[in-house]
């Protein structure tokens, strides 16, 4: 296992590379990535919209055999678990679904948090099979002032649960070297607090560590993978083991009495923004999902060749994607699918992307396109989508069934991006 200095190095270099500028290249290369395609030794991306290439998407509704789809069982049926298959298996990989067994352990709980707003709890989650154990660590906020049961944002976290709060009761995530508030920026728990939601989080780490010599310390093994040569070309690496922890929250949010399941709204920025499309696709009982800025592989369409492209992602990443992804590394064309495909899988419930306007390399007008070309999923169940093909005006929200905000800023978390994911969530869950 690498050393607690390590990690912490591994993880800026990580945070470091996801806010490059134009022309800026952290060079990362890996035998996992290389064997799979001659990725290239320097990457500029490409941020001339004059200069994006012509392209033809799949076609969403239309099945593998030719058929339109224009009734929602067809969809739900047929096209949706082709889509399915279609992502597990040449994106991120099969989500693990063998039993597992799993103990709920409450450690902490305290009444009157932050001031008496909230009550905070503390579980400790232990999964056991095949002799193999891990554990993560869920912190809750729930909103004091309420009637009944609060709905619940649940968002991991990039540092462990300790470093979204100057709280001194908050445990530190096992997983993680970083201090006390070192990403309070990115949770203003009051606000969510406030407007009546509760607020879910893990430390993403506790699942899979996001680094490529790691397989081992993440929950693969409880499933016979104990290294990436172990796991086939289809099968899991950190997105879909990202995912698989989503839902075994999700599991226990189900069991809490003071949340209401049937509110449960998914969240994930950047890399997990990917990760919470993933999880949606193959759980819907979360309510609503939120992508914050997923750009490359995850909310922006594959084919432009605008920002971060497959190439790059899949060169100096190659442990967040399947093995199949890799494949696709010199030719997005080729793919079977693009990322509207992923979008789709979240309808009929409401879905909000977040993008920023100095987050170039996310690349937010294929964000946009992502959502306009996933659209007609919505529009089968009588809801109005993302019409538009140009980004909206900064910071003017577009709020349908399918929600979209262009905002002032760089690739990060802000009030700005919860106080509209309230205001989206208010509209569907108290209309």
């Amino acid at each position: 296992m690498r050393s607690l200095h390590s990690r912490i190095l591994f993880a800026a270099a990580i945070a470091a590379t996801m806010l490059m500028s134009a022309g800026a290249y952290a060079q990362g290369s890996h035998p996992i990535a290389r064997k799979s395609f001659s990725g290239p030794q320097k990457f500029t991306p490409n941020y001339d919209e004059s200069s994006v290439r012509s392209y033809t998407l799949p076609e969403l509704m239309v099945t593998n055999d030719g058929k339109p789809v224009t009734k929602v069982r067809q969809w739900e049926k047929k096209r949706r678990p082709e889509i399915l298959e279609i992502l597990a298996e040449n994106c991120f990989g099969h989500v693990p679904t063998a039993h597992v067994d799993t103990e709920y352990k409450l450690l902490e709980q305290c009444d009157t948090a932050m001031g008496g707003l909230a009550t905070r709890k503390q579980v400790e989650i232990t999964f056991r099979r095949n002799g193999v154990e891990r554990k993560a660590l869920l912190l809750m906020y729930i909103p004091n002032i309420r009637k009944g049961t609060a709905p619940c944002f649940l968002h991991y976290n990039y540092q462990g649960n300790h470093s979204t709060t100057f709280d001194p009761a908050v445990l530190p995530s096992r997983t993680s070297g970083f201090k006390r508030g070192s990403q309070v920026s990115r949770w203003p728990y009051k606000i969510m607090i406030e407007a009546g939601y509760a607020v879910a989080t893990a430390h993403y780490c506790d699942f899979f560590p996001d680094n490529y010599e790691e397989y081992g310390e993440s929950i693969l093994p409880l499933f016979g993978y104990n290294k990436v040569e172990d796991i086939p070309d289809n099968g899991p690496r950190a997105i879909s083991t990202w995912a698989w922890g989503y839902m075994r929250l999700m599991d226990y949010l189900q069991t809490d009495k003071d949340i209401d399941r049937s509110k449960v709204i998914l969240v994930g920025h950047s890399r997990l923004g990917k990760t919470a499309l993933w999880t949606a696709a193959n759980d819907q009982r979360f309510a609503m999902v939120v992508s914050s800025s997923a750009g490359c592989g995850g909310d922006a369409l594959s084919r432009r060749n605008y920002g971060e492209e497959i190439g790059r992602i899949s060169y100096v990443f190659p442990h967040w994607f399947c093995g199949n992804f890799i494949k696709f590394g010199n030719d997005a064309d080729a793919l079977p699918y693009d990322q509207h495909f992923l979008i789709a899988m979240a309808a009929p419930r409401p879905i909000y992307v977040v993008s920023a306007k100095e987050d170039i390399w996310c690349d937010p007008k294929g964000q946009l396109l992502g959502s306009h070309y996933a659209a007609p999923a919505w529009e089968l169940y009588g809801y109005e989508g993302i019409n538009e093909t140009e980004l909206p005006e900064l910071n003017h929200p577009i709020m349908r069934r399918m929600g979209f905000h262009y905002r002032e800023g760089i690739h990060d978390v802000t009030p700005y991006d919860w106080r509209n994911e309230i205001c989206f969530a208010n509209k569907w869950f108290y209309r």
